[in-house]
């Protein structure tokens, strides 16, 4: 720790990568534990005794290294200036050592991991936030919170000038600034979206930050370009970019702020060409995809949760909707409706079946339907609060929705969607009274502006109250559980230049990084 902490890096890069590497090999014990280890020897240093001390300083440093983002130098660069042409021995062997090791850590150990170029740019800074990572989910002690933890909780702004909370000694001040183009610029890794969850979830002081940005288009972006990517990813690193927009969302301010923000051809979206959309679009675009394909493929239900309760979230404060944004908030419905329908047809017929047979067992259609309705009612809600919100900031919406009313028909006398459908077919039926009474064969555009021009003229006291639809990220029970796993595998594959034979890996899975 003492050589993370005081031996200037500009001259030492190799050793303090091979302190930091080090600590990490102390800790990798828990790779060969199947449990969460909750005590042992490296547990007892870096928790209590002459380490504690310097966790502050440490959680400071490895940040920075983070932030920096230095690249390694050239094998063979001295460790120390000389200061003659002759030298001495001293400086001879210290040279000779630190070369050495660094030859070690950019050629790769015996049965060492091919590892991504990314790491290997900046490998003191990869293994600074792996090593940060592992040190902040290290469990709590009987008798003390884990201090790396709060640490990380507690770091402010070095422009904020308020008084420290003298109950945790471990506070400490960063550039923000920095933090946050390092943030926005590594989102490709899962250990920097891992970094960047776990400062806007234990972090209040970083979360008011990113969220006062007026350039937050800089960090949401790269996070949407993980979902979009949902196939070449790994789940672990989808969820944590769902909860960090479900996180995200939370606040009204950033709700309204992205639909401000125009952004002008996003070249990695590849279904439609996308010249020009707000943010907020974008960002519905990407998590309809999102659970479109989790309908197709995973069909994991706490992806879809997350997936609605970002969009719920966001949906009183829907502005200005692209009109692709629009037509596939429509279109997931009809999806569903779909499905719905197909549940409903096989239920039927299981139900025929099984009283003439009695031999083979009925799969469970009823709990299939059940978790549909679910995620329809979801939608319904969605699409009932932007209209009661923000009907008139929305034509584009009103437009779909009119265009595909037959959808909702068979859901107006369902008595799972009745409440909620009120609202949906008054303003159908107001729009499509508006849109008869001025004639046939409308244009497009004229179909908008009779649109825009209904909305202002829509008694809002006839659309139906309901409670503001607002969720938030509670992290369950026990997160160690998920976390820690995670975060070593993180290390088994990305660490530069460590190797740990597969067969002894006991925590997790060899697939399941």
């Amino acid at each position: 720790i003492r050589l993370i902490l005081f031996v200037p890096q500009d001259i030492t890069y190799s050793i303090s990568l091979e302190a930091v590497t080090t600590l990490i090999v102390f800790l990798s014990c828990q790779l060969f534990h199947k449990e969460i280890l909750r005590e042992s020897i490296i547990h007892k240093y870096l928790m209590h005794g002459r380490c504690l001390p310097y966790t502050s300083r440490l959680v400071k440093t490895l940040l920075y290294n983070f932030i920096r983002q230095e690249r390694s130098p050239p094998p063979g660069t001295h460790v120390f200036q000389q200061q003659t042409d002759g030298g001495g021995l001293l400086y001879g062997i210290a040279s000779g050592v630190a070369t050495g090791l660094w030859t070690v850590f950019t050629l790769g150990g015996v049965g060492s991991k091919p590892t991504p170029q990314l790491e290997q740019c900046s490998p003191l800074a990869n293994q600074s936030l792996l090593l940060l990572l592992v040190l902040a989910n290290l469990t709590d002690s009987p008798d003390t919170p884990n201090p790396y933890r709060q640490a990380i909780m507690s770091f402010k702004n070095t422009q904020d000038s308020t008084a420290f909370s003298s109950s945790n000694p471990h506070a400490f001040q960063i550039n923000f600034n920095s933090l946050y183009t390092a943030l926005c610029e590594q989102q490709k890794s899962d250990q920097a979206t891992l970094l960047l969850y776990m400062l806007l979830h234990q972090n209040g002081n970083v979360r008011t930050y990113v969220l006062a940005r007026t350039d937050i288009e800089n960090l949401v972006l790269p996070i949407l370009e993980i979902l979009y990517h949902v196939e070449e990813r790994n789940s672990h690193h989808v969820y944590m970019a769902l909860i960090i927009l479900l996180i995200l969302t939370e606040d009204d301010g950033f709700n309204r702020s992205i639909h401000e923000v125009i952004l002008k051809n996003i070249t990695w979206y590849a279904e439609r060409v996308l010249t020009e959309i707000s943010l907020g679009s974008l960002l519905i675009l990407v998590v309809i995809r999102t659970i479109q394909y989790n309908m197709t493929r995973t069909r994991d239900k706490y992806l879809h949760t997350n997936c609605l309760a970002a969009l719920a979230n966001m949906s009183a404060q829907f502005r200005s909707l692209h009109q692709y944004a629009a037509q596939r908030i429509i279109s997931l419905f009809s999806l569903l409706s779909k499905k719905h329908n197909k549940v409903l047809e096989q239920a039927t017929q299981s139900l025929r079946g099984s009283l003439s047979s009695n031999d083979s067992p009925l799969p469970d259609y009823a709990q299939d339907l059940n978790v549909i309705e679910e995620v329809i009612r979801m939608m319904l809600e969605i699409i009932n609060s932007c209209l009661t919100n923000s009907l008139h900031h929305n034509p584009n919406l009103v437009y779909a929705l009119l265009y595909k009313r037959d959808l909702f028909e068979q859901f107006r006398t369902h008595p799972s969607f009745q409440d909620i459908m009120q609202n949906i077919d008054l303003v159908i039926s107001f729009f499509s009274s508006r849109l008869e009474q001025a004639g046939a064969e409308l244009s497009v555009e004229r179909v908008l502006e009779i649109i825009k021009q209904g909305a202002v003229a829509l008694p809002k006291d006839r659309l139906r109250k309901f409670p503001e639809l607002k969720f938030k990220y509670v992290e369950e029970e026990q997160p160690e559980e998920f976390f820690i796993p995670y975060v070593w595998s993180l290390v088994y594959n990305s660490a530069v230049a460590l190797y740990w034979n597969p067969h002894d890996i006991q925590l997790f899975t060899m697939d399941s990084g």
